[in-house]
């Protein structure tokens, strides 16, 4: 059974930072692409950012800059480092994986193809 485990949200005032963590367990035949989605009240989830098995990245074009995506341990633990956070970025964040069968050209930055989600982690930024 995947599972996705997301830790690292908290709230921070406006130009601080946090560092987003996901831990992935039963994940064997893994996709090439991993990513982290958010939503905020009232907005549809979207993509953040993705990286693929050789970690090429993608941004949400506003972000590119602020947030990195990385991965380690064989791709069992997927990071988000967001840096000079605004109030804009106030949302529970999501990490996601496709169905270990589904491979991309490029990763995509949109749900369609993410299957697997954790069950996220509160980012609040105070202005």
């Amino acid at each position: 059974q995947v599972r996705l485990v997301e830790s690292g949200g908290g709230s921070v005032q406006a130009g601080g930072s946090l560092r987003l963590a996901c831990t992935i367990t039963g994940y064997k035949d893994k996709s090439n692409c991993l990513a982290w989605f958010r939503q905020s009240p009232g907005n549809e989830r979207e993509a953040v950012a993705t990286i693929d098995r050789d970690g090429n990245a993608r941004y949400k074009s506003s972000l590119e800059g602020r947030f990195t995506i990385s991965q380690a341990n064989a791709r069992n633990t997927l990071y988000l480092e967001m840096n000079n956070l605004k109030p804009d970025d106030s949302a529970v964040y999501y990490c996601a994986a496709p169905l270990g069968s589904r491979m991309f050209e490029p990763c995509p930055l949109g749900s369609f193809g993410f299957d697997y989600y954790g069950q996220g982690t509160q980012v609040t930024v105070s202005s």
